[in-house]
């Protein structure tokens, strides 16, 4: 899709009549001075005045205007998303921000895009609260000429209608944290133990929940010792971590060997929980616990030994898609249709540990203060 903004045609409709206004003239000086003062002061002053600067005179620096709509506040992960996205397209850094908290309603994503489109914005960044539903308001952005980003998570949509997906491959996540476990428990000679394994799932039908569960039954159907006992979603919340692990100690109680948040706000609720029913878990305890995302406080948890490992999500998708928009600003193309985020492994375990998956090689990272403290989000 080519991309033409009012706000560059109408700097292309200046240079043609800037062009054609110096030529009539036949001269590129202007004459300074001011009249009634002494002999000197009275005399011409000629300065040379470029095309460039003359237009620098007549049009102020516009801002590109972006318009943003996020999931949500749900999680430590999704503000740092948004305060990411607010630093980078700030007015300091040539931008016009617009944007929306849809607090999880699919319905007001939808309607913000619109009405983004409707004011006539440069650019559109999206965060899709679930993959379905957008196909007829990304067709409108596109015939409107307005670029689309997607961050984050994905939708079920014609990738020609958006310029690029950028976020993180939440399948390889899935499959990393079951790497992981496997490992983990052959170094406790456990692989041919039962192992039973509950899962507090995301936002039902969101591509992280698809993925990492995606990702992560790969490794339960590879382990014939591994029982997945049951799976809920908590929302990506921390009350909902906790509601789905309280369902989860009546209805299996000590038979839980494992339990999946796939989010550390999850991880954080499932803890507590724990420990109201005074049950051992950690490092130093019965029960494993997996988290995904690893912000800071996750980390914290790792460090703690409260979470035995945390597979890293990304939020800075932003840097991203201002680099892309500065090589559309240039007339480029952004640097690929689908974009991965780089992303790492943390555990709470000194022992070293390499992960093979899918052909990629990750060496999980022993969580220290420094680590944490190295964090930007």
């Amino acid at each position: 899709m080519e991309k033409m903004s009012f706000r560059k045609k109408r700097i292309g409709w200046l240079l043609i009549f800037l062009t054609l206004m110096l030529a009539a003239c036949g001269t590129g000086k202007k004459k300074t001075g001011y009249a009634g003062a002494g002999p000197d002061a009275q005399a011409d002053l000629e300065t040379d005045v470029s095309t460039e600067a003359l237009i620098e005179e007549l049009i102020p620096e516009d801002a590109i205007t972006v318009g943003f709509v996020q999931v949500g506040h749900e999680s430590d992960w999704r503000i740092a998303s948004t305060r990411s996205c607010q630093e980078e397209f700030s007015e300091e850094n040539g931008y016009r921000l617009l944007f929306l908290d849809a607090d999880n309603s699919p319905a007001a994503q939808v309607r913000a895009v619109r009405n983004f489109i409707k004011d006539k914005v440069d650019y559109i960044v999206i965060d899709p609260i679930v993959t379905t539903g957008w196909t007829a308001v990304l067709k409108e952005a596109y015939h409107a000429g307005i670029p689309v980003f997607i961050i984050d998570r994905t939708v079920d949509c014609s990738p020609r209608y958006y310029q690029a997906w950028i976020g993180s491959d939440f399948v390889q996540e899935g499959r990393c944290a079951g790497q992981w476990l496997q490992n983990y428990l052959s170094r406790r000679g456990r692989a041919n133990e039962p192992v039973h394994i509950v899962t507090i799932n995301g936002t039902t039908g969101a591509s992280a929940q698809l993925g990492r569960t995606e990702g992560f039954q790969e490794y339960v159907e590879r382990n014939k010792n591994w029982m997945l006992l049951d799976e809920q979603s908590g929302d990506f919340t921390e009350s909902g971590g906790k509601q789905v692990m309280e369902a989860y100690l009546k209805a299996y109680g000590e038979r839980i060997d494992v339990v999946v948040c796939q989010n550390d706000n999850e991880a954080f609720g499932a803890i507590e929980a724990l420990k109201e029913a005074d049950v051992s878990y950690g490092r130093d305890g019965e029960l494993v616990i997996i988290s995904f995302d690893a912000t800071k406080a996750g980390l914290k948890a790792v460090l703690d030994g409260e979470i035995h490992a945390d597979f890293e999500c990304n939020p800075m998708a932003a840097p991203y898609v201002a680099q892309a928009i500065r090589s559309m600003e240039q007339g480029g193309v952004p640097a690929g249709k689908k974009q991965y985020m780089e992303e790492q492994c943390f555990t709470c375990e000194e022992a070293p540990m390499t992960l093979s998956v899918n052909g990629k090689t990750y060496e999980m990272v022993t969580v220290t203060e420094e680590v944490i403290e190295e964090r930007a989000y």
